[in-house]
């Protein structure tokens, strides 16, 4: 049997990430985290899906990696988040392009950061049972794990304004 290799990307502080028991919500939380973790290697490791997939929920979902232990996650929903923003992501990109600063188009976003706007642009659009507000807050806790504040708030953002043209009707209410 092959050896599984450890993954290359930033190690996630998750002291940032608290849990609060194994409800639902946290297990969804541990399946943001793990996405965005996957979609940063496939980004710069350019791993293929499957192997992704196989790769994450074998080593890292739940497992002690580095003294850290990672959290449970809904499989499922780390699925449908990874191959939906895998496959809508020709789409998800120019989105994101359009509502960043003039002269700093995504490809000159860090990766972890691309990975996080990705994630929450997809979920926001596809995944209407999850409030916006739920989602856009998530992801910055996500971005928060990996990055400064001031790269937190563009997140925030770029995910609000993405809420708001998938979700208006939950902002005006």
């Amino acid at each position: 049997m092959a050896e599984i290799n450890k993954p290359a990307f930033k190690k996630p502080d998750l002291k940032k990430m608290t849990p609060k028991g194994e409800r639902k919500a946290n297990r969804r939380g541990a399946a943001r985290l793990a996405a965005v973790q996957a979609l940063y290697q496939m980004d710069i490791g350019g791993a293929g899906i499957n192997e992704t997939f196989a790769e994450f929920e074998s080593f890292w979902i739940g497992n002690e990696v580095e003294g850290e232990q990672y959290l449970p996650a809904e499989a499922a929903f780390f699925r449908d988040i990874v191959a939906g923003v895998v496959r809508d992501q020709k789409q998800i990109d120019p989105l994101i392009d359009d509502l960043l600063a003039k002269g700093w188009p995504l490809a000159r976003i860090d990766a972890i950061l691309r990975a996080v706007m990705r994630a929450g642009a997809y979920e926001l659009e596809h995944r209407k049972d999850i409030p916006a507000r739920v989602v856009v807050s998530e992801y910055v806790d996500v971005a928060h794990a990996f990055v400064e504040k001031d790269e937190t708030g563009m997140v925030n953002a770029v995910l609000d304004q993405i809420a708001r043209r998938f979700r208006e009707d939950e902002f005006t209410r």
